[in-house]
C-alpha cells in the first residue's frame, strides 16, 4: 500500500484507539526508519512527521477524525483487487460486470449470507489492525444520542425504530453488515443518523415519523395532500462521503415510520423527475427499507467482506 494513500493511523501503524503514548512510541520507530540521514525516503519521513503532529494534538486529531481520517493525500486507502464499484454513486441495482465480480468455474461464490471475511485479514503479519478483531466483529456500533433540547424525544424514538428494524430484518441476513449510529456529517455540523456498511457498499440512512396516508416522492420533494414535507437533506452528504470513500458505492435512504408501527405505512409513491432521474436518495417506508437495503447490500461485489479500514474510519467519525 502506498504511503501517500494511507491514513495517518496506517502510516504510524497504530490502531484508531491508540493513546498518546502509543503514538509517540510508533512515531519514534517510524521516524528512525524513514529519516533521510539513515537512508530513508524524505517524502515518507514528511508523511510520518505530519501524521504524528496531527494525531498527537487533541484538536487536530479530532478535526482529522471528523473528516473520517481521510488519507494524507485526501483520498481513502483502497484495495485495487477488490474495488469493482469505482466510486460511482448509483441507485440500487445491478452493477457493470467487472473482473472482480465475475464468477469463475470451481471458484467459491461470495454471498451476503456467508460468514464475514475481513480485509485485510487480522492474521496478516504485514498489517497493524486499525481495530481489534472483537470490535470489528460487532454488528452494531453506537446508539442514537440526545442532540439539542427541542424534539430530542421524537428524534430518538424514530432513530431507535430504525435501529430495531435493521437489527431484526437486515443484520441476521447479512452477517458482514455493520451498523454505525450517530455519525458526524463531513459536510457541516449536522449528523448522519445511521450508516450501514456491507462489502463495498455504504448506505446512509435518515429517519422520519409521519402520519399514515399516501405520499409522493420525485427525488426532490416529498408531498402529501398538496403539501411538501421536507425530508432530511442527505444528497450533499452522500456526495461528500462518496469522495471520502471512493472504493465504495454510497447511497442515501430516508425511512418514514408510521405512528402505529405498521411497516407498510405510510404509502410512498415514486415519480421520476422531469430529467428522468429519481435522485441519489431513496425515500421508503419501513418494509421498503428492509427490502431495498437487503437488495442493495447483497447484490454488490463480495458482500460478505468487512473492509476494516473503512469501518475504523467510520467509527472515528461518531459523535
Amino acid at each position: 500500500m502506498a504511503q501517500g494513500s494511507s491514513s495517518h493511523y496506517q502510516i504510524l501503524r497504530v490502531p484508531v484507539t491508540a493513546t498518546d503514548k502509543e503514538i509517540k512510541v510508533a512515531y519514534r520507530k517510524a521516524a528512525r526508519n524513514a529519516h533521510p540521514d539513515h537512508g530513508g525516503d524524505p517524502e515518507v519521513f514528511r508523511q510520518v512527521t505530519l501524521a504524528y503532529e496531527t494525531l498527537i494534538d487533541p484538536k487536530r486529531r479530532a478535526e482529522y477524525d471528523r473528516r473520517y481520517a481521510s488519507g494524507t493525500s485526501g483520498r481513502a486507502s483502497t484495495f485495487p483487487a477488490q474495488r469493482p464499484d469505482y466510486g460511482a454513486t448509483r441507485a440500487p441495482g445491478p452493477e457493470p460486470r467487472t473482473t472482480a465480480g465475475v464468477h469463475r468455474p470451481n471458484a467459491p461464490r461470495n454471498t451476503a449470507g456467508d460468514a464475514p471475511v475481513y480485509v485485510p485479514p487480522f492474521d496478516d503479519p504485514h498489517e497493524v489492525p486499525l481495530l481489534s478483531k472483537g470490535e470489528a466483529a460487532l454488528q452494531i456500533h453506537g446508539i442514537p444520542r440526545k442532540r439539542g433540547i427541542f424534539g430530542a424525544e421524537a428524534r430518538i424514538q424514530r432513530e431507535m425504530r430504525t435501529v430495531q428494524l435493521i437489527s431484526r430484518q437486515i443484520l441476521p441476513a447479512i452477517p458482514s453488515a455493520r451498523l454505525v449510529n450517530g455519525l458526524r456529517s463531513p459536510s457541516d455540523d449536522s449528523h448522519i443518523d445511521h450508516a450501514l456498511l456491507a462489502g463495498y457498499r455504504l448506505a446512509l440512512i435518515g429517519s422520519m415519523l409521519l402520519p399514515k396516508g399516501a405520499y409522493a416522492w420525485d427525488g426532490v420533494a416529498l408531498k402529501h395532500g398538496g403539501r411538501s414535507v421536507p425530508p432530511p437533506q442527505l444528497e450533499l452528504i452522500v456526495r461528500h462521503m462518496q469522495e471520502i470513500f471512493p472504493e465504495l458505492n454510497v447511497t442515501g435512504w430516508v425511512v418514514v415510520h408510521s405512528p402505529d408501527g405498521n411497516p407498510h405505512e405510510p404509502v410512498i409513491d415514486h415519480y421520476r423527475r422531469t430529467d428522468g432521474d429519481f435522485g441519489s436518495v431513496q425515500i421508503v417506508n419501513a418494509s421498503g427499507l428492509a427490502r431495498g437495503l437487503k437488495q442493495f447490500l447483497s447484490s454488490g461485489p463480495l458482500p460478505n467482506t468487512v473492509v476494516v479500514p473503512v469501518l475504523a474510519r467510520l467509527l472515528r467519525g461518531m459523535h
